[in-house]
């Protein structure tokens, strides 16, 4: 017997989702209080329509900022809580300190009361919803793999870990020759025969191809693909899949012809966006040297006193086209802290002093990076520069490594905002999952999403 079929939101979806009703709450709520109480500080009318637009900007920018679209934070009611209070906080800030596209300051102080109360509510009112169903089990989607045995626990663990709504509850081995069964905690094998019913009977919506070899899919199980095809059941390559819920290129399971699936975003070339992009970067690069001189006699003090050596340093790192740059940086680092050679950064790194240590997770060691900005050898946005010696290893373990110097490196980059500082050559794999997801689909709105998730990185102190 059929089961009822579960409603499934995929991620952009739930963030669209996030995104559109904080905005029709928090109004609606101000509406209701205008209409049933005397709060007349927000008003709606044809004549003051922007008042509304730039209120929404503010709520959906700073929700970004402070995670409010971050799914693994939504769906927590203790950070729910702190990202609501600060997303509210900053956002009233900014709307009563913007002149003409919001209202004037009320005589009645109160009313700003009831303003920041309303939104605050409001806002969490929705998020307490959405966790409480929307990011329940409800709405799990159910799929199953076709690919090989040994395969499985892999391919399995990399969606799950990503959208823990998103449930493999089966597979079908692909290995036509391979006759053991095997089963990995909760996903079971199915036989080919007894496809067609257990889809039906556990409310399957979604089939994941993951086979390495061809001769897997035989003529009766294409049919079978053909016919869950024509029921409405959705049916993706596992590489499609892995890099629309993760947002990484999956390049461990994509053999060497890799560039015939790569289709480089088209802003790579793309004048208009290069030129806008260069003109940001030496207006933020300004911006930014102007805040390194303004910290200069802090930076001195803290140097002098915990680090002991000279205030910047230069390290050579591989840039566009494999050209190598001398990359500049304050000093986080004990003198002579690589007198064994080169080594990866780890966490907790006895190397690190207590001063760099702040420095590094406020980002502040990388002011003197807008020198080589200006100088074109790096972009504010972009893979982060790699030390020609891990370069020449990493790509002899990974072919697609050399791939990221297509672009220029960055200063802040896809990879530093969704993982951790790289301590070994396995994280180097992730790095470049992000990093040829960004040249594959950069894009104003990519490289927006990158600096919020940046800021977001300096206000929570998460540097590395």
């Amino acid at each position: 017997m059929s089961k009822k079929k579960k409603m499934h939101f995929e991620i952009s979806e739930r963030k669209i989702l996030l995104r559109f009703f904080d905005v029709v709450f928090v109004l609606l709520s101000l509406y209701g209080i205008g209409l049933f109480f005397e709060f007349n500080y927000f008003e709606f009318s044809t004549s003051n329509f922007y008042w509304t637009i730039v209120l929404a900007f503010y709520l959906n920018a700073f929700g970004a900022i402070f995670e409010m679209y971050n799914l693994q934070v939504a769906s927590n009611h203790f950070q729910v809580l702190r990202s609501a209070i600060l997303t509210t906080s900053t956002t009233v800030i900014f709307y009563l300190l913007t002149p003409v596209f919001s209202p004037q300051l009320p005589k009645n102080r109160w009313q700003l009361l009831v303003f920041y109360g309303t939104i605050f509510i409001a806002l969490y009112a929705w998020r307490m919803i959405y966790v409480q169903f929307l990011a329940s089990h409800r709405f799990v989607q159910k799929a199953i793999l076709i690919c090989d045995r040994e395969q499985v626990q892999e391919l399995v663990l990399g969606l799950e870990q990503v959208d823990p709504h998103y449930k493999i509850i089966g597979y079908v081995n692909s290995d036509f020759y391979s006759k053991t069964e095997f089963e990995y905690q909760y996903v079971k094998h199915i036989r080919r025969d007894d496809l067609k019913s257990f889809v039906s009977e556990n409310g399957i919506s979604e089939i994941v191809v993951a086979c390495q070899k061809t001769d897997g899919i035989t003529p009766e199980l294409y049919q079978q693909l053909l016919h869950f095809l024509e029921s409405g059941k959705s049916i993706r390559e596992y590489t499609q899949v892995y890099e629309s819920k993760t947002q990484r290129i999956p390049v461990q399971y994509i053999s060497r012809d890799f560039y015939r699936f790569f289709p480089f975003s088209r802003s790579n070339q793309n004048k208009l966006y290069i030129y806008l992009i260069r003109l940001f970067e030496v207006v933020f690069s300004i911006i930014g040297l102007g805040v390194g001189l303004l910290l200069l006699p802090l930076l001195l003090v803290g140097n002098l006193f915990w680090n002991k050596g000279k205030l910047l340093y230069t390290q050579k790192r591989v840039g566009k086209d494999g050209v190598v740059f001398k990359i500049i940086k304050f000093r986080t680092m004990v003198k002579n802290a690589e007198k064994s050679g080169a080594v990866f950064t780890k966490t907790n790194d006895t190397r690190i002093t207590k001063f760099g240590k702040f420095l590094r997770k406020t980002r502040i060691d990388e002011i003197p990076q807008f020198i080589n900005i200006l100088k074109g050898e790096m972009a504010v946005i972009g893979p982060r520069p790699e030390r020609p010696v891990f370069v020449r290893e990493i790509a002899q373990i990974m072919p697609f490594y050399e791939t990221r110097h297509i672009i220029k490196p960055g200063l802040t980059g896809w990879a530093q905002v969704n993982y951790s500082y790289g301590e070994k050559l396995e994280d180097s794999l992730v790095k470049l999952q992000y990093d040829l997801y960004y040249i594959k689909h950069r894009s104003i709105y990519l490289d927006l999403s990158i600096a919020f998730k940046t800021i977001s990185t300096v206000l929570f102190y998460r540097g590395q």
